[in-house]
């Protein structure tokens, strides 16, 4: 009998172009994901489906085994901090960068500085790193109105075109790490089901390979 394969996939622009590197591994939805509410589906492959989940959950998912392995942000692995997790392949999509930013032409932070995120963990050990002691303050969105309202001086946030920090008066300062997304695989999966997973990441890397090289 063929062991079961379940791949959890990231809502939103990730899940877009996460696809078609599937199909490439020759791996397709049985049906539109985009026109539906359901969160699991059948592909061409009976023993492969497709878990389709919130972006953060991802690697919780495949970390316990609720997946085998799943398409994650590098900014939700850094802050889930990647135990239990193999991170073969990055897919170079959907890049972005993890950035501190504060008000434009904001002077130095006197005393001890508030930093709102909800990257507690990464700016937590970035700030360590530079020997800075902080207040983090989570929030879970409008990051930018933090710094306009007072309530922090500086944020930790993803920076895609810096448009939405322009717009709202703020400017990127400190570059923490580079984003995009990853193909990650459970320790136990990788064991126990590597000859089902280790073809879809050569085919699916040997797909990065030729966008990035244009074929």
């Amino acid at each position: 009998m063929t062991q079961q394969l379940t791949i959890a996939l990231s809502k939103g622009r990730i899940l877009d172009e996460t696809l078609p590197l599937l199909a490439a591994a020759d791996i397709f939805p049985a049906e539109d994901i985009s026109r539906s509410r359901k969160l699991i589906f059948d592909t061409n492959h009976p023993h492969i489906r497709l878990m389709v989940i919130r972006a953060t959950d991802v690697p919780t998912y495949v970390e316990y085994g609720g997946a085998d392995m799943g398409v994650s942000g590098k900014d939700v692995l850094m802050e889930h901090g990647g135990q239990g997790l193999y991170e073969p392949l990055d897919l170079e999509i959907s890049r972005c960068k993890l950035m501190v930013a504060g008000l434009k032409n904001a002077g130095r932070v006197e005393g001890r500085m508030r930093v709102a995120t909800k990257f507690v963990n990464v700016t937590r050990e970035y700030y360590a790193r530079l020997g800075t002691q902080v207040d983090i303050i989570k929030l879970y969105g409008a990051m930018e109105l933090a710094p306009v309202m007072g309530l922090a001086d500086r944020i930790v946030d993803i920076v895609d075109t810096g448009n939405t920090l322009r717009a709202n008066g703020l400017e990127a300062m400190e570059h923490i790490a580079d984003i995009s997304s990853r193909l990650v695989v459970g320790q136990p999966a990788m064991k126990m089901k590597y000859e089902l997973i280790q073809p879809i990441i050569e085919q699916m890397r040997a797909a990065v390979i030729a966008k990035r090289e244009g074929l």
